[in-house]
């Protein structure tokens, strides 16, 4: 990570009056979203914009917000002076977090029972992450079909076709997956728990592990000699 992604501007556009906030990386943005901002992604640019329809009050208290939250975990934010704040605002962590917590017990699993428990999080029956997710998708549907509009009708069955289609497909290859780890009770061949312990017979002094050195890279083969070079 660089400097420049924890620096970003929040400025009111002088041309069309928007609020809009530049800069930072995929934390700040989660950040900013969930503040109530909406990212716009262009071909060359990329920036967050405050919702359509607010009146300037409203405006000024979610930019002042995003401010005090992004500087509490420490974003320098240049801003305008009517979005400045010392106010600090708590940081919570996030649930998309906590699942993402998951992929690094995985990333570091040494036997096939760890990763069926952790993989147990996401396909439980009852209260997994993908059952929560599928109602989710219904509810959002349900939502939709109340809303009015004409393009309505059609956001529900989309939102319930992915959950009857392709989310139902996902739950049910990695609970095969799952349960067919839980099956096979074996450690990972490439990979063990340091004990932090050194034997007797290590010659290198400076060693605090006995595990073994990573492999080496396979040798980057020379690129092809063009025929005419040969000759």
């Amino acid at each position: 990570m660089t400097l420049s992604d924890r620096l970003l501007t929040m400025r009111r556009d002088p041309h069309s009056g928007e609020v809009l906030a530049r800069g930072g990386d995929p934390e700040a943005h989660s950040i900013l979203q969930r503040t109530d901002w909406v990212p716009v992604v262009r071909v060359h640019e990329h920036y967050h914009r405050l919702p359509t329809g607010l009146d300037e009050a409203e405006e000024v208290r979610l930019a002042t917000r995003a401010v005090s939250r992004l500087r509490t975990v420490g974003y320098h934010v240049d801003c305008d002076e009517e979005f400045d704040t010392e106010l600090r605002e708590q940081h919570h962590l996030p649930l998309g977090a906590r699942i993402l917590h998951l992929a690094e017990q995985i990333r570091t699993a040494t036997t096939t029972g760890e990763v069926a428990n952790f993989l147990t999080e996401l396909t439980a029956t009852h209260d997994g992450v993908l059952t929560a997710l599928d109602d989710v998708l219904v509810a959002t549907a349900e939502f939709h079909e109340g809303l009015g509009e004409p393009a309505d009708p059609h956001v529900a069955r989309r939102l319930r076709h992915l959950a009857e289609e392709y989310l139902q497909i996902i739950r049910t290859d990695l609970s095969h997956t799952r349960n067919a780890l839980a099956d096979r009770h074996a450690p990972h061949p490439g990979r063990r728990t340091c004990t932090n312990e050194v034997p007797a017979t290590e010659r290198e002094r400076s060693a605090v592990c006995a595990c073994p050195p990573p492999p080496r890279a396979p040798a980057t083969p020379p690129p092809p000699v063009a025929a005419g070079l040969r000759r």
